[in-house]
């Protein structure tokens, strides 16, 4: 399989703060992988590593072999933890913009996204909800056929029902030769359909492993795992 993102050697400092710590990974195409930690335990800042909104302090980020740059983001669909788009945008508007900006955008799979949870295109994003905004956002980052996605929290904000149509949404539509990154503390909510976890504490990566593997070693579901590791 290919090596699509890889970290070597790689720590991040905030002042005096060590988010990452001598973190080495690798993550192959055709994945859907959990990155799993506590609030505060390093995956936004890995992410922004991985996107090159961040520079390592020591050590290297590739992404399909090369440091995250201005051509890396034909590789790459982010969805921030935050929403980023301007409120004042109609939801039409803000598909025209990604259509504009990348190349490997589908409209016509971002016009279906909408369609089937009612959301009009001709809507205000300001008058959404905090739910169907972050709806609106997934659909705009997995309507590009990227290689790489990386989610940070797309199921954080929204309610149940919400989250089991948005892991589906993910499942059908990322090219199967991509990988998908998602980053969770809900790890109930997404171990269905998780390939590989990816354990993350204070700025180290404390497991990673295939979910079938944690089953058979460990006799445990991962949330099981999660909680007996981070004792929650």
């Amino acid at each position: 399989m290919a090596e699509l993102l890889k970290f070597s050697g790689t720590s991040k400092l905030y002042g005096s703060n060590m988010a990452l710590s001598n973190v080495n990974l690798t993550i192959e195409s055709g994945k859907i992988i959990g990155l799993l930690g506590p609030n505060g335990s390093g995956k936004t800042t890995m992410l922004k590593l991985a996107n090159g909104l961040l520079q390592p302090t020591s050590g290297e980020v590739l992404v399909a072999g090369i440091k995250p740059n201005p051509a890396t983001k034909s590789i790459v669909s982010y969805l921030p933890e935050r929403t980023y788009l301007n409120d004042w945008m109609k939801v039409g508007q803000l598909l025209n913009f990604f259509a504009d900006f990348y190349k490997d955008f589908s409209m016509g799979k971002a016009k279906k996204m909408l369609a089937s949870l009612d959301i009009d295109e001709n809507a205000k994003l300001k008058t959404l909800s905090k739910g169907t905004k972050e709806k609106v956002q997934l659909i705009l980052v997995m309507s590009r056929n990227a290689r790489l996605y990386l989610l940070d929290e797309p199921i954080g904000g929204v309610d149940p029902a919400a989250r089991d149509y948005i892991l589906s949404t993910i499942l059908t539509n990322y090219n199967e030769d991509a990988s998908v990154v998602i980053s969770t503390h809900l790890i109930s909510d997404v171990e269905k359909v998780l390939d590989e976890v990816i354990f993350i504490s204070k700025g180290e990566i404390a497991l990673h492993d295939s979910v079938d593997n944690i089953r058979e070693q460990h006799g445990k579901s991962v949330d099981e795992l999660f909680r007996e590791v981070f004792k929650c």
